[in-house]
């Protein structure tokens, strides 16, 4: 989750920029240490693949490295698996969460035609990375143990491993313990049950390789899943690239690395990195007083791509981390939310900013909600979309919801082919992506909510009641108007 160019709309997460450097300091660290109240708060094989046909590993000694599915695959000197290559031109290096679902979306979607485009043609090496975010994926920590596992016996096993924990993410992500499952799932490829077992059982090595890649990636300045950084091996020189991107955006990167050029966006998004990185305590961009400025060119986004109501002016900002189909947050949304805009945000005391965060793993269906929100926000009709989203909860957490957004779409007289495109397009859900990652170093729950005021940011995790976040606002108001007028 690194922090995003203003002008891409949260579609893709290239083009990043850098912080604001005026205004209120204040790191993500210390919005978890200021709370103010805690409450509850792509032939094809059976699996859907591109494939080539199945090579066997080469015999013990032989010059060539093992293949699977018609591309070299092996382990790099430090042990991570790898595909393509070993002497590419381009590694591409990707931090991963077994768990996330975006993670999935890449390698079901996008890696296939990545592999085939520019692995078996030696132009790439990819290098997968564990980067689990327990915190919001509690059964991804065990997958990457489970796959690793697997890879001690056979490399070509990792990656049928890899694939088939993704494939089945809907199956054992909801599970209160996963392991059993990915026993059966190691069982079925072939792998030896009693080594693996063992390995399982005494883990302190996969472990440590999982917290060396988390480690890696947080020197990187990755705080969000998938992350990529592609290394031109020539020069050495270093590019990053965050979220489930099209395949397009990795082509047209790859393509200008291995011309020796820069792609689009990137010193940018390596400027903000190391700001990052040297800790300079600024605010992320969303948060940020130029983030936070309205879109001249988008009516009720913000800058950095977030819906918005209330004046830009407000002495206080709240930036709420929702998901749809979760019931504390329509608790707030329905029963909290319309006090606080009648009372602060209608006013112009309170600007209340949206931002995605569906918890797929317990609301499988708040994603796709997101997204027609996204779609409805197209339209400057996000707020509508938001609150019947909230009211007819029952009505769209099912598989077929497709129909629901739509007809709820026609009721609002949008243009239902515009909508129709976007429901199937990319760009909303990077930008629900987007979002997921700017909470991922401190949502723990849904609702958080992110209050900016008076040089301080703090935390409200959880639907507060509404009497008590009436009376916190009004405290905090009347401690800025004090501070103010002893200024």
């Amino acid at each position: 989750m690194n922090l995003q160019a203003p002008r891409l709309r949260r579609t893709r997460r290239v083009n990043d920029a850098g912080k604001e450097k005026n205004g209120p300091r204040l790191t993500l660290l210390a919005f978890l240490v200021v709370l103010i109240l805690f409450v509850a708060g792509c032939t094809t094989d059976a699996e859907g693949n591109l494939v080539a046909p199945a090579v066997a590993p080469a015999p013990a000694g032989a010059a060539q490295p093992a293949m699977h599915r018609g591309v070299p695959v092996g382990f790099t000197a430090e042990g991570f698996p790898f595909r393509g290559d070993p002497n590419a031109p381009i590694t591409i290096y990707e931090y991963s969460d077994y768990e996330c679902p975006f993670c999935a979306r890449h390698v079901i979607q996008t890696e296939p035609a990545l592999l085939a485009g520019f692995a078996e043609n030696g132009v790439v090496k990819f290098v997968f990375r564990d980067m689990p975010l327990s915190s919001i994926h509690p059964n991804a920590l065990a997958a990457a143990i489970a796959a690793n596992c697997v890879g001690e016996q056979d490399i070509i096993l990792f990656w049928q491993m890899h694939d088939r924990i993704f494939r089945t993410q809907n199956e054992w992500a909801p599970r209160e313990e996963a392991l059993s499952f990915f026993s059966e799932l190691a069982q079925e490829l072939g792998a030896d049950p009693t080594q693996y077992g063992s390995c399982v059982a005494n883990s302190e090595t996969q472990l440590a390789r999982v917290n060396e890649s988390l480690s890696e990636a947080q020197s990187l300045g990755f705080t969000g899943t998938p992350s990529f950084r592609i290394v031109f091996e020539e020069t050495g020189e270093a590019f990053s690239l965050t979220g489930a991107q099209p395949y397009d955006t990795f082509s047209e990167w790859i393509e200008t690395i291995a011309a020796g050029g820069t792609p689009q966006g990137a010193a940018q998004a390596q400027q903000q990195q190391q700001q990052q990185q040297q800790g300079d305590g600024g605010l992320p961009y969303w948060a940020t007083a130029e983030g936070l400025a309205p879109d001249p060119d988008r009516p009720g986004f913000t800058v950095a791509g977030d819906m918005y109501k209330g004046s830009s002016d407000a002495p206080i900002v709240i930036v709420e981390f929702s998901d749809f189909q979760c019931p504390y947050c329509s608790q707030h949304a329905l029963t909290t939310q319309p006090i606080l805009d009648e009372v602060f945000v209608n006013n112009g005391e309170v600007m209340w900013v949206f931002k995605h965060f569906p918890i797929e793993n317990i609301h499988p269906f708040a994603i796709s909600a997101s997204v027609a929100a996204e779609c409805a926000a197209e339209q400057e009709a996000f707020w509508v979309f938001h609150h019947r989203l909230f009211v007819d909860m029952d009505q769209w957490s099912r598989p077929d919801n497709t129909n629901y957004f739509m007809e709820l779409a026609a009721e609002y007289e949008l243009d239902i082919d515009a909508f129709s495109a976007c429901l199937a397009g990319d760009v909303p859900v990077l930008a629900v992506q987007s979002d997921m990652q700017d909470g991922a170093p401190f949502v723990r729950g849904t609702p958080t909510f992110v209050v900016l005021a008076g040089g301080e940011g703090r935390l409200i995790p959880g639907a507060l009641p509404t009497d008590q976040f009436v009376a916190a606002l009004s405290q905090m108001l009347a401690e800025i108007s004090a501070t103010d007028s002893d200024g």
